[in-house]
């Protein structure tokens, strides 16, 4: 299966919505919330366990990355099951496109109450590998 991908997203429209992450989740700079979901299938002929998943289930992945109001930025499915989200991230368009800086992002900018320039980002879970341009949360694990 090819991925699907929507219209990329020209610089105006990131700055609206990272505009409307602001006004609606008081975080400002964000661009969009990126996460992975394993779609239920049928086990496809000869494909071994290509498509079997963690869940013990055949499955596809779908990658998706929403706006402030969950409306979808990008779309990535087609993946077999037993890859990981942040695998099929990394080797997704969107991913090296904003590994090569191609995705018309605005320019970093000063946040409120900084006195430095800070880039736009997109968030997501510990699946996905930190980076410039992409913020996740501290990782599950206690530190002693």
């Amino acid at each position: 299966m090819q991925p699907l991908y929507l219209p990329q997203p020209t610089t105006e429209m990131w700055k609206t919505i990272a505009h409307r992450f602001k006004e609606r989740w008081q975080f400002p700079h964000c661009i969009g919330a990126l996460d992975g979901k394993q779609i239920m299938i049928k086990k496809p002929a000869k494909s071994g366990s290509s498509f079997f998943n963690y869940k013990q289930t055949f499955s596809v992945v779908l990658i998706a990355t929403v706006d402030a109001d969950y409306k979808l930025i990008t779309i990535d499915i087609g993946s077999m099951g037993r890859c990981s989200d942040g695998n099929i991230f990394s080797s997704s368009v969107l991913a090296k496109k904003l590994n090569t800086l191609t995705l018309q992002f605005p320019p970093p900018a000063l946040w409120p109450y900084f006195e430095q320039l800070l880039p736009y980002i997109f968030v997501g879970d510990e699946a996905f590998l930190l980076s410039n341009n992409f913020m996740k949360p501290y990782p599950k694990k206690k530190v002693l």
